[in-house]
């Protein structure tokens, strides 16, 4: 399949979540580890940015076993994410010594998610469950001490919460907002680029939303300080999970007052007006000059595309 195929305008990766969260059964102990128990459960393995899979003669499959997980050397203490189809779905992470054994094996299969996700490696109805496994497994690894005393933590409520057991602190995974915009002035839009991007490659504008700030005044802010923007009419698009670690993008356009574009070369390479046309080769992979626009896999790649429909 195209990444187009893969990503259908307004349905970038990360959203289409097929698990019951079934949140109830996080509150009995005894029941998840009848769960994990059971020869139906399976589970997401991840380690930082990147994803184990069971090389079957069919092709990688990234729902494994529990059996299949451990045998690859997951970590014991499963996170619960979910029913799907009845049957539980966990998440578990994985060490690098771990990995390090992996790559030696021929069963097994190791790679970064991102990119067997936009290659359909990875089908797109999985990537709801594999992001919550991803966001979950990091957030356990990144925040084993109390903020409050600096005592470790333990894990609780199937992988959903940390308890200090000094002084009785509960800790909650956090998601981070993101505001991420098309900017557009007449027949044209604002991208930018950064540096660690692909050659070539220009996207939206994007910036974390500030404490007491709200998603309109972080585009207006965003929009000004990377690229001395003015604009107004900010309208909602809709969000994506952005699970690097655990971010919320939320999809925004708004329309510019200025034109004259003033980069903050500490957050971009570049930023520069597209019209239509331009912006529609870069979509296509067609751009004359082998510019090219975000892929379908990001929710960039969706506004773009919902600015270039006609009407």
């Amino acid at each position: 399949m195209t990444p187009n195929e893969l990503f259908p305008l307004d349905h970038p990766a990360f959203i289409s979540h097929q698990l019951d969260r079934a949140a109830h059964l996080r509150f009995s102990d005894e029941k998840l580890f009848a769960l994990e128990g059971k020869s139906d459960s399976r589970a997401y393995v991840v380690h930082r940015d990147s994803l184990v899979m069971k090389q079957d003669a069919a092709g990688p499959r990234a729902l494994l076993t529990i059996a299949e997980a451990l045998k690859a050397g997951a970590n014991p203490g499963t996170i619960f994410l979910g029913l799907r189809d009845g049957a539980a779905v966990f998440g578990m992470g994985i060490g690098a010594a771990a990995v390090e054994a992996l790559l030696t094996r021929a069963d097994y299969v190791f790679s970064e998610l991102r990119g067997m996700a936009m290659q359909g490696v990875v089908p797109p109805d999985q990537l709801s469950a594999i992001a919550m496994a991803k966001s979950l497994v990091s957030w356990h690894q990144r925040h084993g001490f109390c903020a409050n005393c600096g005592i470790r933590t333990a894990m609780a409520e199937g992988g959903w919460k940390r308890v200090c057991p000094g002084c009785k602190t509960e800790h909650f995974p956090r998601t981070d907002p993101v505001a991420i915009m098309l900017v557009e002035k007449g027949d044209k839009c604002l991208l930018g680029r950064q540096k660690q991007f692909p050659p070539g490659m220009y996207s939206c504008l994007a910036g974390f939303v500030e404490a007491a700030e709200t998603i309109e005044d972080a585009v207006r802010r965003e929009i000004f300080e990377e690229a001395g923007i003015r604009c107004t009419d900010v309208k909602y698009y809709m969000t994506q999970p952005w699970p690097y670690p655990s971010s919320l993008m939320i999809g925004c356009s708004a329309r510019a007052t200025t034109d004259t574009i003033a980069i903050d070369h500490m957050e971009l390479e570049d930023a520069r007006w597209f019209d239509r046309d331009e912006a529609t080769l870069m979509l296509k992979r067609e751009h004359p000059d082998g510019l090219a626009g975000p892929h379908p896999f990001a929710i960039a790649h969706h506004l773009l595309g919902r600015w270039l429909q006609p009407g």
